[in-house]
């Protein structure tokens, strides 16, 4: 895994990045994936929007994140919560012993990870029976401003490949990962941005530009465009589908 993708990214990505909907929360506790007496590994936990959403339902949360301007973004909003445990590791050596956790969840970014290595891991450090959650706030691309969004990042980045690093969401596209039957579940989660957040929504991408790339103030008139082109009062309304995948490895 490349730990070094989200260097100066972890403000950006802390203002910017959306929670997941109350909705996905409700059915894992539904599905007895959490409780009081669950202990959770949060892989890739970035700067911890997940973790803290997460940290309500279980007894402890393993916030697993290698990048340090990410983590430490983290840590200052773990501060309220107790049961969170921040760990500087990657995915594929989470540092964490034999089968210690209940349930693992990976939120926007099981598409940077070593799958062969993570699921090694997973297999080390899961209980008997444990679960794994992927999930993503996955950009709607059926909507007009986030196909101009788009429209932008491949004129103004290289590195784009489009949603989440252009990961396969069809469900056949984890049939490599998990052992078994796996299920996949949607919930929508459409945010409101004012200028300054729809921009951030961008920079906070592995792929934008940072500060001293010479393409990042053409980048930022471009996506004010964007915005300026759709919003109504001061808004635009920014569709995500909310997806998950659940199984388990053997």
């Amino acid at each position: 895994m490349n730990t070094n993708k989200f260097d100066e990214k972890g403000n950006v990505y802390a203002k910017a990045r959306s929670d997941y909907p109350k909705a996905l929360f409700e059915f894992l506790i539904s599905e007895q994936m959490l409780g009081k007496e669950k202990t959770v590994a949060d892989i890739g936990s970035g700067t911890g929007i997940f973790t803290a959403q997460l940290s309500p339902f279980v007894k402890t949360v393993y916030a697993i994140e290698p990048n340090d301007d990410m983590r430490n973004k983290a840590e200052d909003k773990f501060k309220p919560y107790p049961n969170i445990a921040s760990v500087n590791a990657t995915a594929e050596n989470t540092t964490l012993p034999n089968t210690s956790v209940d349930l693992i969840t990976v939120a926007q970014a099981f598409h940077w990870f070593d799958r062969k290595a993570f699921k090694n891991e997973c297999k080390r450090i899961l209980k008997p029976n444990g679960k794994i959650l992927l999930v993503w706030n996955d950009r709607d691309i059926n909507s007009n401003v986030i196909k101009d969004n788009f429209a932008v990042n491949k004129t103004f980045c290289p590195n784009f490949k489009g949603s989440s690093n252009g990961i396969d969401f069809s469900k056949e596209g984890f049939k490599d990962f998990f052992d078994g039957e796996y299920e996949a579940v949607e919930f929508d989660n459409c945010l409101v941005y004012d200028r300054d957040a729809f921009i951030a929504r961008s920079l906070s991408s592995s792929y934008s530009p940072k500060k001293n790339d010479p393409a990042y103030d053409e980048y930022i008139k471009a996506l004010e465009s964007v915005f300026e082109k759709h919003q109504t009062n001061g808004t635009v309304k920014y569709p995500y589908i909310t997806r998950c995948y659940i199984g388990t490895v053997k």
